[in-house]
């Protein structure tokens, strides 16, 4: 993993977004592709919206993209380009929640933070309340502190994390007994989907609405995105043409 052998805080910040909800091994190209275009947070902050969701395209939940540039924008309008090393400075982050700001201390200034996400909870789920039909994380923190490794907290988390996947390819630790764990929708005829086609459209070029709106899908799905999409800060209009925000 190419975030482990660099582990900038830069290169972890573009891995942990890239990860939330989507599988390693589909990752590692996306990121091997997308710090290539973008080797440093200073380059990635001077890219454009547009150019940042095209090398984006595949990985899907375009949201995390606009986070990630937002936060790249910051750090180099605020922090002089260089990423925080405090939990209040990275949450302050667009995009970076408790977890994630937990996992760029652990991994890239290797301190002894506690953080929970997938694995985690599977390798503890299975050794600690394999009876218990629901597990908070509040008591899942609880142990996970107790049991980080002090001084070697990257390394500890990285063997935490591989041995989580290997216990999911064995079927055990299930991550639905968490009262946090949300199962992630279908993409084919979500809105998710729609969402994700009007982004790809205007990250080639603006277009007029009745146009875009022709070569999508032709129900309600595409005034919900659309407008969702305007919400979120990602789409504006101007007359009849659609553009993504910048």
């Amino acid at each position: 993993m190419p975030w482990r052998d660099n582990t900038e805080p830069y290169y972890v910040l573009v891995s942990e977004l890239m990860l939330q909800q989507t599988q390693v091994d589909r990752v590692i190209p996306k990121f091997e592709q997308f710090t290539g275009l973008f080797p440093d947070v200073q380059s990635l902050a001077a890219a454009s919206l547009s150019d940042v969701l095209t090398a984006w395209s595949g990985l899907g939940y375009n949201r995390r993209a606009k986070f990630l540039h937002a936060a790249a924008k910051k750090v180099v309008d605020e922090h002089g380009g260089v990423i925080p090393d405090t939990y209040e400075g990275l949450v302050s982050l667009p995009g970076i929640g408790p977890n994630t700001a937990g996992a760029i201390l652990a991994y890239s200034f290797n301190r002894p933070v506690t953080y929970i996400e997938t694995n985690i909870r599977t390798v503890f789920f299975h050794h600690f309340f394999e009876g218990q039909p629901t597990v908070t994380d509040k008591e899942l923190k609880e142990i996970v502190t107790e049991a980080v490794d002090k001084e070697h907290p990257r390394e500890w988390y990285w063997s935490v994390m591989d041995y989580g996947a290997y216990l999911k390819k064995q079927g055990v630790g299930r991550n639905d007994k968490s009262s946090h764990y949300k199962k992630q929708a279908p993409l084919k005829g979500s809105l998710r989907e729609v969402r994700g086609l009007i982004l790809k459209a205007l990250a080639q070029t603006d277009q007029p609405y009745e146009e875009l709106k022709r070569s999508l899908p032709q129900d309600e799905r595409f005034e919900t995105a659309l407008a969702a999409l305007a919400k979120e800060g990602f789409v504006e209009r101007k007359g009849e043409r659609l553009h993504l925000a910048e």
